[in-house]
């Protein structure tokens, strides 16, 4: 639906101005009406082309939005009264963000609920923010509501973090290890080649280096466009919803790395399920937005199907134990919770604990994997000198005889 810019004047005569989303302009007049505003201008909203560079998407990072999460709270508990407390935030903050609390600000004054106006701007406030704060300010408890999200950003950027700080050093060998071998195919074999591709049979290994290297410097065009098409096919394959399950099972079951992969996962779906419920929100509507976190298709399904039992009256340890994706100590954990009326507080718990385990598990399996990556040079390196040696040693072995 179209959003409707205006600029009224309330009851007592004051001029406030904001956005409201209509099917047309009479409709978007008649909201206003509801809100017993006179519209002095109202036209439609012209949506500007937006590009990443410049800010347009007005994403903001989950470290910033934990921030405001958590000043918004301290001003509301303090007494603040919310337009001033976002104007407050907005004042104090960076551009990008000041944009965002500004607009939101303005819906507000413009008669929205805080959850309406957050929900207007997706790529700052997520669906399962916005729901809690609903939630919030519906049951009128909106500054816990903002502290557990402020508590909820944090952690959930902290664990983010972990990982990609865990994967910098593997990464850096892994482009040492690729510069390595267009140094080796451009440089190193073209310059030794001539004085080995006249021998009458050349080894197989040897054929393999010189058929590479005419690739990286000959032919480097058409290896640009195969390697495209590749990468292309392979993208829309895993777009296609049997590549989706395809890739989805492969994370669950990859040796090593998809246990880790799972309670990565699980972690997540518990702690926004916990930190949901936690908020006042339905269990059946929790379980509905938690279930898209875990970022897999298979479980996504199995917890859908969890909530289908729900609906229908069974407990939730149960079908999610029908899965055979989630742990037993983390399922009994659950049902004694459920007996005990504590799911909320037990599933940030498991999420806490789950997440110290996995942490762990995560630094192993990095330690692992450097000494994988440096034999996986020695190796690719070590086959390329070979390659080249034995023409060599051929030839110095028929120049003795």
């Amino acid at each position: 639906m179209p959003t409707f810019n205006y600029r009224a004047r309330n009851r007592s005569g004051e001029a406030v101005s904001g956005s409201v989303v209509a099917d047309s302009q009479s409709a978007a007049a008649r909201m206003l009406d509801d809100r017993a505003l006179v519209p002095v201008e109202l036209t439609e909203a012209v949506e500007r082309k937006r590009f990443v560079l410049a800010g347009g998407t007005r994403r903001i990072s989950a470290s910033k939005i934990g921030v405001i999460y958590e000043q918004l709270a301290d001003l509301l508990k303090s007494g603040v009264p919310v337009l001033k407390a976002l104007d407050v935030l907005g004042r104090q903050s960076e551009p990008a963000v000041q944009r965002v609390l500004k607009e939101v600000h303005d819906s507000v004054a413009g008669g929205d609920t805080l959850a309406d106006a957050m929900s207007q701007h997706p790529h700052a406030f997520p669906e399962l923010h916005v729901s809690m704060v609903r939630a919030g300010e519906a049951g009128g408890f909106i500054e816990d509501v903002l502290s557990r999200l402020s508590d909820f950003v944090s952690r959930a950027d902290e664990l983010r973090n972990k990982l990609i700080g865990a994967m910098v050093y593997p990464c850096v060998l892994l482009l040492a290890l690729i510069g390595a071998m267009i140094f080796l195919m451009s440089f190193v074999v073209p310059k030794i080649r001539p004085m080995l591709q006249n021998q009458p049979d050349l080894p197989g290994v040897t054929r393999i280096v010189f058929f590479v290297s005419d690739m990286v410097t000959d032919y480097y065009a058409v290896t640009a466009v195969l390697l495209g098409a590749l990468l292309g096919g392979v993208y829309l394959a895993v777009r296609s919803p049997g590549g989706q399950r395809f890739i989805a099972k492969a994370q669950l079951r990859a040796a090593g790395y998809g246990k880790i992969y799972t309670m990565v996962a699980l972690c997540r779906f518990c702690r926004i399920l916990g930190t949901l419920l936690a908020s006042g929100i339905p269990i059946l509507q929790a379980l509905r937005i938690a279930k898209d976190s875990t970022g897999n298709v298979i479980l996504s399904e199995s917890i859908e199907a969890a909530s289908e039992n729900i609906r229908a009256g069974e407990s939730l340890a149960a079908p999610l134990a029908a899965s055979g994706l989630f742990p037993q100590a983390i399922l009994s954990m659950v049902a004694v919770a459920e007996e005990s009326n504590t799911l909320e507080k037990v599933l940030v718990e498991i999420a806490d604990t789950q997440e110290r385990r996995t942490a762990r598990q995560i630094d192993l399996g990095v330690r692992l994997l450097e000494p994988i990556m440096l034999f996986l040079m020695a190796v690719l390196v070590g086959f390329v000198a070979i390659a080249l040696l034995l023409p060599i040693l051929k030839l110095s072995s028929s120049g003795f005889r």
